[in-house]
């Protein structure tokens, strides 16, 4: 059986496991094992009430503790997860006679040191401040670009539309990829992001190989013409010039880029329109101060994070929060719950703005792996919601909401827009 096919069956065989112990009551049964659309945050708390540690019969723990979540993402006797047997990604394939690379798995992602540290260290200069400095004047432009083409428009759709054309634009430029390829760039940028966050079923895993393969032969001929001919200052050139990187590292890390640039600020812009539209007094606060964007977006990180969860094991048997934990055993740590624990923050299922502890949340993770764009997708952010209110402050939701089909990232997946304010539309949910 080709190892897609046997894949996706064990993929599709877990999930009705899934379902069977949601059925029993199991808590990551419940969590994974319903409609991926459905509010998750009632859950978190039912782990909550349940201890710091929650032992799942699915072979993992679970917790909703931010003290205990903080404590495992900074121990160095935890890692990442090793390359998982049932990839998505088929590793037999290959690409012009090269090897399909996994860009999640073959990533600084799930590299624990000290691989780690020698991949991230390599693209970690464009995301320092002075980095980022750079980036302001590209980020605003493409904002305002992406504005103005749907100005004249009675609705539009702020996910297809504009929030995820934003991050792809940016992270484009930041690689170095000609302009006319930003539209398949796109493209596979969604593609991928099943890498991330799961196939559903054959059609999407075969969606997923044939992007990553046209990805790949995209990258083979980047890669060479950089060699070539090198950019001023881009990442591609850059880790073209490292003659001790391979090519499975240089397609693992441009994918995993390409990927993490996309997915967390299309989310984290989409939730946080939701959210402005759902708080009339955030919105003319907003309007009147648009530096508030930057709170807007930090609160919105907390309460409603794009990426939901974390996963460590410990590299050898240990004890966790009075817990004896076998070396190897996952333990989730549910970040959108954490970032509501009450032992943190102050009324913690308010959506309030500019609260005191509002960047204690872990949505970025933290430890050695901090999310590196961190600082890019605030800013990204913050400017599409200073963008978007002020060129449009009577911005409605033109029908109805659809969550994105999933557990680990969390953001909507269309998302209708009107300007008129002639009828107000009842979206899905709003933060509360």
């Amino acid at each position: 059986m080709p190892s897609t096919v046997k894949n996706a069956a064990l993929l599709f065989a877990g999930r009705n496991v899934m379902r069977l112990q949601a059925l029993l009551g199991d808590p990551a049964g419940r969590l994974f094992g319903v409609d991926p659309t459905r509010d998750p945050y009632p859950e978190y708390e039912r782990v909550r009430r349940r201890g710091v540690l929650v032992k799942s019969r699915m072979g993992l723990h679970l917790t909703a503790s931010h003290a205990l979540s903080t404590s495992l993402l900074r121990d160095p006797g935890f890692g990442v997860l090793a390359p998982n047997a049932l990839s998505p990604v088929d590793s037999s394939a290959h690409v012009g006679g090269r090897r399909l690379v996994n860009p999640v798995e073959e990533s600084f992602l799930v590299l624990n040191p000290p691989e780690h540290t020698r991949l991230r260290r390599l693209v970690a200069p464009w995301f320092t401040p002075r980095g980022l400095r750079a980036q302001t004047e590209t980020v605003e432009r493409v904002v305002e670009d992406y504005l103005d083409e749907v100005a004249g428009r009675p609705t539009f759709d702020l996910v297809r539309d504009f929030a995820g054309r934003v991050p792809i634009q940016v992270i484009a430029d930041l690689l170095g990829v000609p302009n006319a390829d930003h539209t398949a760039f796109a493209r596979w940028a969604r593609a991928l992001v099943n890498a991330i966050d799961g196939v559903r079923d054959l059609g999407e895993m075969r969606a997923l190989h044939q992007g990553l393969r046209e990805f790949q032969e995209f990258l083979d001929d980047l890669v060479e013409h950089r060699r070539r001919e090198p950019g001023p200052d881009d990442v591609v050139s850059a880790l073209v010039a490292n003659e001790d990187l391979s090519r499975d590292d240089l397609i693992a890390t441009t994918e995993l880029l390409l990927v993490a640039g996309f997915e967390t600020t299309v989310n984290l812009i989409g939730n946080a329109v939701l959210a402005v539209l759902g708080h009339p007094e955030v919105r003319e606060r907003l309007l009147a101060d648009p530096s508030y964007a930057e709170a807007v977006v930090e609160e919105t990180l907390r309460l409603d994070p794009p990426v939901q969860y974390a996963v460590r094991v410990p590299f050898a048997t240990t004890e966790v929060a009075g817990t004896r934990v076998p070396g190897g055993t996952p333990i989730m740590m549910l970040i959108g719950g954490a970032n509501r624990d009450p032992g943190v923050f102050a009324d913690p299922h308010r959506f309030t703005p500019g609260r005191p502890e509002a960047r204690e949340h872990l949505s970025f993770s933290s430890g050695i792996h901090y999310c590196l764009g961190a600082g890019l997708a605030r800013m990204e952010a913050a400017a599409a919601l200073r963008g978007l209110f002020r060129r449009f402050p009577d911005l409605r939701a033109a029908g109805p909401v659809v969550r994105r089909p999933s557990r680990a990232i969390r953001g909507p997946a269309r998302f209708p827009v009107t300007n008129g304010v002639k009828k107000r539309h009842t979206m899905v949910e709003t933060i509360s």
